[in-house]
C-alpha cells in the first residue's frame, strides 16, 4: 500500500491545509462539495482548504430522470452532471473507497490505475470526512436473479433496458417459434415503488408507440407484469393515489400483481409465489436498496438497518469529523416528534441535507454554532407515462396531467446545473414537436464485436438475457461486401 502525496504544511509561514475527504460523487457527494467550494472560496485560494472527492464515476447521475432516459425522452448525456467541470476547485479521484479507519483519518482507496501500477490501494489522509456512498441494490436470494435479471440504478442500466425491450421486440418480429417470440414480448418488473413503477410506466408507453412500426407486432402483444410484494404500489403518495395508479396501470392491461414475490427466474421462466409461470427475456430488479458496503469497512458506528448513526446535526453520533447524509446516513426527523425515527431515504431530503451539511462544515472550520436539520416532509410526485402521473404534495392530491406536469416541474427545478436545467427542457420542448427514437443501439455494449469477429476473434459475451449484445454479422464466405 502507498500513501498519497499530502500538501499540508509544505509551504513555510502558510497554515497547514484542512483536508476535507469526500466520500462519494453521487447527489449528496456532488452537491455538499458544490456548496463547499463556494463558501470556502478564500480558503481555497489561500490553500488552507483542500476538497477532494472519491467517486467510482466522473459524473453524477440524477436518477429521477432514469425512467424518461430509458423511454428515450431524454438523451443519457443530460441526465449526468460531469464532475470535473462543476467541481472546478476540488480534486476528483476516480476510484472506490475501500475502507475508512477514522481513528487513524485515512481511507483506503483502489483507483483506475492501482491494478496497473501493482502497489496496491492508495491510502489518503484526511482532516474531515463526508461519507456519502448512497446505496446500492438490495437483492435477495432468488435462483437466477444474477445471471438474467437486470436493475435500474444507474445511466447504463437504464439505456441498456431500452436496447434490450427493443431488441426483443425484433426478435419476437423475427421469429417463426410462438414461445420465443411469448417469452420476449413479456416483461416482468419486480418492486413497486418509483423506480419500478416509473421504469416500466415509461418503458410501456415507448414501446406500445414502438409497436406501431412493426408489420406484426400490436401493443396487446406485449405483456407487462408489474410484482409488488406488500398490498400497495407507490406508498409514498399515499393510499388513494396508490389506489389509482393501480387502476391506471392495469387500463393499459398491464398485470400488477400485489403481496406477490419472484420466487425464481432460473431458465428465463420467472416463477411467481401465487402459482404463475412465465416465460421472459427481461427481468427487471427494483425491490428496494441498500447502504453501500463501504459503511460496513469503516469504524463509524451503525444503524440496526446498516445505516451511520447521525445526528440532527449531520455529524456522526460520537464522533469528531466525521459527516453524513443521504441514503447512507441515518438522520434523527426532528419534525416527526417520534423518538427515534429517521428520515427517509429520499431525493427530497437529500436535496436539503446537502445545505446544512456544507453550511456546518463551514461552521466547525470557522469555530461558529452548528444548526440541526429539520425538515417535514411535504409529499411526492410520481410518473405513470407521457402525459400521467400521481402527487400527493402539501396534502393535495393531483392525478393525470396536472400530476405529470408537476413531475416535470419539479425534477427539472431540481436537477443540478442551469446548463442541464436548459439541455433537459430544450429535449422536452423537441420531444414534443417530432416522433420518438425507436433505434436500439446494443452493440454499444460491446463496440468492439465486429472487428474482433472481422480479425478473427470468437464472438464476445452475451447480454443478461442470454442472447448477443450486437447485430449479428455474417461469415467470410457469405458476407455481400467479400462478393
Amino acid at each position: 500500500m502507498v500513501k498519497a502525496a499530502n500538501s499540508r504544511g509544505t509551504t513555510p509561514g502558510t497554515p497547514p491545509s484542512t483536508r476535507i475527504l469526500v466520500v462519494g460523487g453521487g447527489y449528496v457527494g456532488m452537491y455538499t462539495a458544490l456548496r463547499l467550494q463556494r463558501k470556502l472560496k478564500q480558503e481555497l485560494a489561500r490553500g488552507q482548504v483542500e476538497i477532494q472527492v472519491i467517486t467510482p464515476d466522473p459524473y453524477m447521475t440524477y436518477q429521477p430522470f432514469l425512467p424518461e432516459a430509458a423511454a428515450g425522452s431524454i438523451s443519457p448525456r443530460h441526465v449526468v452532471v460531469p464532475l470535473r467541470r462543476v467541481l472546478d476547485k476540488c480534486k476528483i479521484l476516480i476510484g472506490e473507497a475501500r475502507s475508512v479507519d477514522h481513528a487513524k483519518r485515512t481511507a483506503t482507496v483502489t483507483t483506475l490505475a492501482t491494478e496497473e501500477e501493482g502497489t496496491g490501494p492508495v491510502e489518503i489522509t484526511y482532516d474531515e470526512l463526508v461519507i456519502a456512498p448512497g446505496s446500492i441494490s438490495r437483492t435477495l436470494p432468488v435462483p437466477g436473479l444474477a445471471e438474467y435479471a437486470i436493475g435500474f440504478k444507474t445511466v447504463e442500466e437504464a439505456i441498456g433496458l431500452r436496447n434490450h425491450v427493443i431488441e426483443q421486440m425484433d426478435i419476437a418480429s423475427s421469429t417463426r417459434d410462438p414461445a420465443i417470440r411469448d417469452a420476449a414480448l413479456t416483461f416482468v418488473f419486480v418492486g413497486g415503488g418509483y423506480a419500478g413503477v416509473e421504469a416500466l410506466a415509461e418503458l410501456e408507453d415507448m414501446a406500445r408507440y414502438t409497436a406501431r412500426y412493426y408489420h406484426n407486432i400490436k401493443p396487446a402483444d406485449l405483456k407487462w407484469i408489474l410484482v409488488e410484494a406488500s398490498n400497495r404500489i407507490l406508498p409514498e403518495v399515499g393510499e388513494e393515489m396508490g389506489k389509482y395508479a393501480i387502476r391506471e396501470l392495469r387500463s393499459r392491461n398491464i398485470d400488477v400483481r400485489l403481496d406477490t414475490r419472484l420466487d425464481s427466474c432460473e431458465d428465463r421462466v420467472a416463477v411467481l409465489s401465487d402459482g404463475s409461470r412465465f416465460p421472459t427475456r427481461t427481468v427487471v430488479w427494483t425491490a428496494g436498496v441498500k447502504p453501500a458496503p463501504i459503511l460496513g469497512a469503516t469504524d463509524l458506528p451503525l444503524t440496526e438497518r446498516g445505516r451511520l448513526k447521525c445526528t440532527a446535526l449531520l455529524t456522526v453520533a460520537g464522533v469528531d469529523h466525521a459527516w453524513a447524509a443521504g441514503d447512507a446516513a441515518g438522520v434523527p426527523d426532528v419534525t416527526s416528534g417520534e423518538p427515534g425515527k429517521e428520515t427517509a431515504p429520499n431525493a427530497q431530503h437529500a436535496v436539503r441535507q446537502t445545505k446544512v451539511l456544507a453550511e456546518n462544515i463551514v461552521a466547525s472550520l470557522r469555530g461558529e454554532p452548528l444548526k440541526e436539520y429539520a425538515h417535514k416532509y411535504v409529499g411526492s410526485v410520481a410518473s405513470l407515462g407521457l402525459h400521467k402521473g400521481v402527487a400527493h404534495v402539501y396534502g393535495r392530491k393531483l392525478k393525470g396531467y396536472p400530476a405529470w406536469l408537476m413531475h416535470r416541474t419539479y425534477h427539472l427545478s431540481r436537477v443540478p446545473t442551469f446548463n442541464r436545467k436548459a439541455r433537459v427542457l430544450a429535449e422536452w420542448t423537441l420531444a414534443g414537436l417530432f416522433k420518438r427514437e425507436i433505434v436500439s443501439l446494443g452493440s454499444l455494449e460491446h463496440p468492439r464485436a465486429e472487428f474482433e469477429l472481422a480479425a478473427g476473434g470468437k464472438r464476445p459475451g452475451h447480454g443478461p438475457d442470454g442472447g448477443p449484445r450486437h447485430r449479428p454479422v455474417s461469415g467470410p464466405d457469405e458476407s455481400p461486401r467479400g462478393k
